[in-house]
């Protein structure tokens, strides 16, 4: 139909499709100028995330996580990736007919788990990770916490109804050398790690250590400015599971009188965030690695998603918050 011919009921239809895309192009307009304080704030920045739970497993969350480490890393930002494997090594172990036992939340690790947690980690979790990223261009490198010292751990035991219990090759990350990491930023890569260490106790043993703790201890090393912990729920519950307790931001404080009434599967993540503030780091926070994309709706928008914990009297709220350098979060 020519412009000659089209009826006034087209040139109304018309006009409104015209309206409709104007509106959409306006609000995606919006949102990309919505991120600019958070582009300046963080711009030459390093943020530490730690990829775990369901996201680890999703196929559609892991190409979505992997988007949004690039995304970063085109942004100016320096992402730094800290893995687990819990549900791979899970998996593998039953494959190969080995025992999975778990004390106080910890997965008892004798040493023919650790090679498989080693095989796991190192060999899969990561590869596959290192290999999605660079589906966008070679920037992503992977390292294990064994690489040039970069975590050195001291093993733990488990303290079950009251009774201290032995873990076998579980640890705790207690010293960290950041300079294999900060060779690979500084080349422009996306460093990411897995979260084995070796034995300061014993040479050439290595131990299982929790992902979590791993990302704030390496965040505190590298001066982040900022640590984001993936999980399986919204954020920080006061009172779960009552969802309108989810908490936005708390201090330290807070959290740590908080801390002996969270459910088991969260202190430790918890637990991480505290560290990592108590390090230095400015923010920490917990988010729905089941939301695609949460990693960039935490980073680069007002209301941020999940909890984030921040130093003593810093703010009240998420919508609230003034940092030193003037960009209100």
């Amino acid at each position: 139909m020519s412009e000659e011919q089209m009826t006034p009921d087209a040139d109304a239809s018309a006009d409104a499709d015209a309206r409709s895309d104007a509106a959409a192009a306006a609000r995606k307009a919006g949102t990309l100028i919505e991120a600019l304080p958070w582009l300046k704030r963080f711009h030459g920045e390093t943020i530490v995330v730690k990829f775990g739970g369901n996201a680890m497993v999703s196929p559609e969350l892991q190409r979505a996580f992997a988007e949004d480490m690039v995304y970063l890393r085109y942004a100016g930002i320096r992402p730094v990736v800290v893995h687990g494997g819990g549900p791979q090594i899970s998996s593998m172990l039953d494959r190969l007919g080995i025992a999975s036992e778990f004390r106080g939340g910890y997965r008892v690790t004798t040493p023919e788990t650790m090679d498989v947690v080693r095989m796991v980690l190192s060999g899969q979790v990561n590869r596959e990770l290192v290999s999605l990223i660079n589906e966008h261009g070679p920037l992503a490198a992977g390292l294990s916490g064994e690489d040039a010292g970069l975590f050195r751990g001291r093993r733990r035991g488990a303290i079950v109804d009251g009774v201290e219990v032995d873990l076998g090759l579980v640890g705790d990350v207690v010293q960290v050398d950041p300079e294999a990491v900060l060779a690979q930023l500084d080349a422009g890569r996306i460093p990411v790690v897995s979260s084995i260490a070796p034995d300061l106790d014993q040479p050439g043993q290595s131990l299982n250590v929790n992902a979590d703790s791993a990302a704030a201890s390496l965040a505190v090393a590298l001066g982040a400015a900022k640590l984001v912990i993936l999980t399986d729920v919204a954020g920080l519950y006061r009172d779960w599971p009552n969802r309108d307790s989810l908490v936005s931001e708390i201090d330290v404080p807070e959290l740590e009188a908080l801390l002996p009434s969270l459910e088991s599967g969260m202190i430790p993540k918890m637990t991480a965030c505290l560290e990592a503030v108590a390090g230095g780091v400015p923010k920490a926070a917990i988010i729905d690695g089941r939301v695609p994309h949460s990693i960039l709706l935490e980073i680069f928008t007002r209301q941020g998603i999940g909890t984030e914990v921040v130093p003593a009297a810093v703010g009240a709220g998420n919508g609230a918050m003034t940092d030193a350098a003037g960009v209100t979060s």
